[in-house]
């Protein structure tokens, strides 16, 4: 065993660095906008994303709960961040991964999550959930398969909201002394947007929690016909969305999210995801109605960036990519007061 090394700043593992990420004014991106909005970096995780915190709690339930043993394998349907998360913690526990993604993920996802040691199956994205050849069915068709086989399932277990309960949510709280106004994220499985959104509102009722997401999107009232962000909207209700902690869901549209991420990398210096130009687009929007109605002196607005746009160099920030799916290349994005009728 490695000797301890006591009395040093040094973690003892890199699962004790989730967590406790920083968070930033965003003073650059519309400076014509008065009410203040900052982004909590989930960049800084070892794995690179928010979804490290949802893998290390379902593990270490599963664990506790004597559901997960040494030498067992995880099988996760993914679109790339809880499984690159789950194989951060694996590869301290000694487990075997296999994970499934659609081949709307980016291909950098798949290299990295291979980078890790987990083994990738890729599966058609524009197919129905049951079709089985689904990512969903395909997970479940391998788990079946494969001895020893332990599904987390992301989109059903409690522990992922209740990480966010329990440390994101905090966080937020302290970082901004109380100040917080309103939360704007996306919503994948919905962990984050519910557990923050609980805990926020446990604190101050008043308190707007706000989901921003793809307009074709089941949260927002869409059908779940394809979209090409990553990792938000969904074409099912996952459990793990609470929307009884949800104020408002408004629509941001692909162009939108990638224009965003593109000009948060540019202005700000913080190279960025789809997922975050959707979450940073929605602040903004919202910050903006907080300006016409004269309450940008008393307001806090807070996103959260759950990834890094190094997971998006073939896609978001390349302009033969985006000129292929009719997506402007600049950085323009509807910075618009939301409209009011919107709701979850």
């Amino acid at each position: 065993m490695p000797k301890p090394l006591a009395g040093l700043d040094i973690a003892p593992s890199v699962l004790e660095l989730i967590g406790g990420t920083p968070i930033v004014r965003l003073g650059r991106v519309a400076p014509h906008i008065a009410t203040p909005v900052v982004a909590k970096l989930e960049t800084s995780n070892p794995g690179g994303s928010v979804k490290d915190r949802a893998a290390i709690a379902m593990i270490d339930a599963a664990e506790a709960e004597g559901r997960l043993q040494p030498g067992d394998v995880i099988v996760e349907p993914t679109s790339g961040n809880t499984g690159v998360g789950l194989a951060v913690v694996a590869a301290q526990r000694g487990y075997r991964c296999i994970f499934v993604c659609t081949d709307k993920v980016a291909p950098e996802k798949v290299a990295l999550l291979r980078a890790y040691g987990a083994e990738v199956v890729v599966c058609p994205a524009k197919v129905h959930p049951e079709d089985p050849r689904s990512y969903y069915a395909t997970a479940a068709r391998l788990k079946a398969e494969t001895p020893r086989a332990f599904s987390p399932d992301q989109y059903s277990n409690q522990s992922n909201p209740r990480a966010h309960y329990e440390t994101t949510g905090p966080e937020i709280w302290a970082q901004t002394g109380g100040r917080v106004t309103h939360l704007v994220a996306g919503a994948g499985t919905g962990g984050t947007i519910s557990g923050v959104g609980r805990f926020l509102k446990e604190q101050n009722p008043a308190i707007e929690v706000i989901v921003a997401d793809p307009p074709e999107s089941v949260y927002g009232g869409g059908d779940g016909s394809p979209y090409l962000v990553e990792g938000i909207g969904e074409d099912f209700w996952p459990t793990t969305y609470h929307a009884k902690f949800v104020d408002r869901v408004i629509p941001v549209t692909d162009a939108d999210s990638f224009a965003m991420a593109r000009r948060v990398t540019r202005r700000e210096g913080l190279l960025t995801g789809g997922s975050g130009g959707t979450a940073v687009t929605g602040a903004f929007r919202i910050a903006a109605e907080l300006d016409a109605e004269g309450r940008a002196g008393e307001s806090l607005v807070v996103t959260l960036i759950p990834d890094s746009g190094r997971l998006y160099l073939s896609r978001v920030f390349d302009d033969e990519w985006l000129e292929s799916r009719d997506l402007s290349i600049d950085d323009e994005v509807d910075l618009s007061p939301p409209d009011p009728g919107g709701n979850s």
